[in-house]
């Protein structure tokens, strides 16, 4: 629900333009698109005059499905071949909600980008500092125990390796997600071009970690080289590379811890009104626990991050430098400052 409130925060500092598509990339089974849609009903009156659609970049039949039934519970049917997406419907809030393979299928236009645990799930090349200089880590055959799995270095430099590690690294192990940082770039150009923001929701650091790769199956860890295709393999993502990609096309905050962006965004005030509008104990317990699940520095609210994307012209007047007295300030961007209350 913050979520929502955030984009919609930022929608009234850009001047309410009258169309926006909020595009999600990997929505997982449609969830949190739901409970953003609950906040855009709730505020609907704010958003009248704005025409106000979903676009979801899914490249899983099975997640498509799923997201379907919870979004619209299941009426939607596919798109003709020649159309960009490849199926439509009608959320329950009545919403046009679209779906595409790629973010290059999505229509331009002025965007919200929402990727939420989407770039961990990106592949990544892992390379190593040796005495020789990088190697590559690869994945072999291990010649002493038949179908197993075992990571060599390469025994030179691979083309991965001169194009991936930046000249000024000083970490000894780097992981390098190439199709993350030319997804963000797309991002980038479109805010760039047709206006909007992008908020990024993922496990990650600022370019400090250095071997992250892990596997998890039925939510406990796995070795990730053992039965392939049976676990899910994720990475942290390294935020300072998305930085680096975005090369000054858009402005980028964060990242911020979870506990301090939610706190920003008023959780304790929601937590309250939640609390005191559930009648029964076991609503409250639940609530409590999901509280804490988010914000407990020992649970999701220091793993986990928020980055945003935004124009350059949404920090920065674009002629502050000539008439700085006249400009009126600019609102701040919510949740990455601190909530004042008024």
């Amino acid at each position: 629900q913050l979520i929502g409130i955030w984009y919609i925060s930022e929608w009234m500092a850009m001047g309410k333009p009258s169309t926006f598509q909020l595009v999600e990339l990997g929505p997982g089974r449609g969830t949190l698109t739901e409970d953003i849609l609950r906040v855009f009903k709730q505020l609907a009156s704010v958003l009248s005059k704005c025409a106000v659609s979903v676009h979801l970049v899914e490249v899983s039949p099975k997640l498509s499905e799923i997201q379907a039934v919870m979004l619209t519970g299941g009426k939607v049917q596919p798109n003709p071949e020649d159309e960009s997406a490849y199926m439509k419907g009608i959320s329950k809030t009545g919403i046009p909600i679209f779906w595409y393979r790629d973010i290059q299928d999505v229509p331009p236009g002025y965007s919200f980008y929402l990727a939420h645990e989407f770039f961990d799930a990106l592949p990544i090349h892992k390379f190593q500092r040796t005495e020789k200089g990088w190697r590559e880590v690869l994945v072999d055959i291990d010649p002493e125990v038949p179908d197993q799995l075992r990571f060599v270095l390469s025994p030179s430099r691979t083309p991965a390796t001169q194009n991936f590690i930046q000249p000024e690294e000083t970490r000894d192990h780097v992981e390098v997600s190439p199709e993350a940082g030319v997804i963000v770039q797309r991002l980038a150009s479109r805010i760039e071009k047709d206006g909007g923001a992008a908020l990024v929701a993922d496990y990650g650091h600022d370019g400090t970690k250095t071997d992250t790769f892990r596997g998890f199956r039925n939510h406990k860890l796995h070795d990730v080289l053992r039965a392939p295709g049976t676990a899910d393999l994720t990475a942290d993502v390294d935020f300072s590379y998305l930085r680096k990609m975005v090369q000054g096309k858009t402005a980028t905050l964060g990242p911020i811890k979870q506990r301090e962006f939610l706190k920003n965004m008023g959780i304790d005030l929601r937590l309250q009104v939640l609390l005191q509008n559930s009648g029964d104990t076991a609503t409250r317990e639940q609530l409590l626990h999901s509280y804490d699940m988010l914000m407990n520095p020992k649970k999701m609210g220091d793993c986990f991050n928020f980055f945003a994307l935004l124009p350059h012209h949404r920090l920065v007047h674009p002629d502050k430098k000539d008439k700085p007295e006249s400009k009126s300030p600019l609102p701040p961007v919510a949740g990455f400052n601190e909530l004042l209350l008024k």
